[in-house]
């Protein structure tokens, strides 16, 4: 009998539990859950991460140029946060915003859409298992793309959380070691080399390749 109590007991309190989680705690405990999966054990500072909830956007839609607004047609801002992209070609650092809506994914640049990614046509997403905010979206070999979209965030495990999960592509997500290969564009790939040192740096080598500090 006292068993059976205890697991009724036990019940009851989870119950009562779930039925007084609020819908924003709910929707934080599921991004953080689906970040675990992604980075738990695979990414350096994502333990020190955990505490820290993540917000709905780091900028409001008011905060967007009326023009970009126009372009995506109406949809739905879901989440905006201001990022460094690095051309693909020369690797220059450029401050934009990745703004993401229920439909795909924009790198935006003042009163322009630089770049639109759809979530059905997105092939992946890397980061590196280091300390960077490094986050590569692989985009598919077509006339409409560029080639991939290097980004440097600082909130790379929200940021690549909330992706995945408006894309629907957890499984798509890669934390890898060492280099990661990217698309220039036209059949061409580029490599970028991640590895530890004193100062955190992005630079391109005398190699040609973008070195990540």
């Amino acid at each position: 009998t006292s068993e059976m109590l205890q697991k009724i007991c036990i019940r009851n309190l989870v119950r009562k539990y779930c039925r007084g989680v609020t819908a924003e705690r709910k929707a934080q405990l599921q991004q953080k859950v689906v970040a675990s999966a992604i980075f738990r054990g695979k990414k350096e500072g994502y333990v020190q991460s955990i505490t820290q909830p993540f917000l709905d956007t780091r900028l409001k839609e008011n905060d967007l140029n009326p023009k970009v607004l126009q372009l995506i047609h109406g949809e739905k801002v879901k989440y905006v946060v201001p990022v460094v992209k690095y051309d693909r070609n020369g690797f220059k650092a450029r401050e934009r915003l990745l703004v993401l809506t229920q439909a795909a994914a924009y790198v935006v640049e003042m009163a322009k859409i630089k770049q639109k990614i759809e979530y059905a046509t997105l092939k992946g997403i890397s980061t590196s298992n280091l300390s960077d905010g490094i986050v590569v979206i692989h985009v598919p070999e077509d006339n409409k793309q560029k080639g991939d979209v290097i980004l440097q965030c600082e909130h790379v495990f929200e940021t690549v959380t909330k992706l995945c999960m408006l894309a629907n592509k957890q499984n798509l997500v890669k934390v890898v070691q060492g280099s990661l290969q990217f698309r220039v564009g036209s059949g061409k790939e580029g490599t970028m080399i991640f590895t530890v040192g004193q100062e955190p740096q992005i630079f391109k080598a005398k190699t040609g390749q973008l070195t990540v500090v």
